[in-house]
């Protein structure tokens, strides 16, 4: 599968090498550019690419990993996205300060959905750090824990077993309303806890 990705930081580069590692390819886009990317794929390896946010939204499926604030910015002019699967890594997040962000009572990912809208909106990768996210997740005799939240489970259904192939155990939270905000940072209780499902 091609799985692309709209930006380039330390989660989505974490994520993208577990992704490679199973057997997928990569298209890593960035506000500055496919040129500003040059390392980065270098060092993901021959599985990834550089391209702009419309490539990116070409693939298959869709990460969005930006900073909070660029949200808006990161999803505008993007091709049709309608039934297409978008993973949320991201964390509402305002800064100064680490506060959460103004979401008008929504959790975080009913914000993004509305920037892409028509899209499946997917909760996942987003409680960990870029080093245990990108770390062997076979850990301690087990395997490390990923939360998911999704308002559908067709959905759910296509996305659990690409991260449980990598080697995680994936958590079922229910929908984005609920378990969206218990995934969320800050605010919610599961950021930064590291878990691991024994065998």
């Amino acid at each position: 599968m091609k799985i692309g990705f709209i930006g380039a930081g330390d989660i989505a580069v974490a994520l993208a090498g577990q992704f490679l590692k199973a057997g997928h390819e990569v298209v890593v886009s960035n506000s500055r550019g496919p040129e500003s990317l040059g390392e980065t794929v270098r060092e993901l390896g021959s599985k990834a690419s550089a391209g702009t946010r419309a490539e990116a939204a070409q693939a298959q499926m869709l990460v969005l990993s930006v900073p909070w604030q660029h949200l808006a910015a990161a999803t505008a002019d993007l091709p049709p996205l309608s039934g297409r699967i978008v993973i949320d890594t991201m964390n509402p997040v305002a800064q100064p300060g680490f506060r959460l962000a103004e979401l008008r009572g929504l959790a975080s990912s009913e914000v993004v959905a509305q920037h892409v809208r028509g899209a499946r909106i997917v909760k996942i990768a987003n409680t960990l750090p870029p080093s245990l996210l990108g770390a062997d997740p076979r850990a301690a005799g087990g395997r490390r824990v990923l939360f998911m939240s999704a308002d559908d489970a067709a959905t759910k259904a296509e996305v659990a077993p690409l991260f449980e192939a990598m080697g995680f155990a994936v958590i079922d939270l229910g929908g984005l309303s609920t378990g969206g905000r218990m995934q969320q940072f800050p605010g919610g209780p599961l950021p930064a806890l590291n878990l691991v499902k024994l065998l």
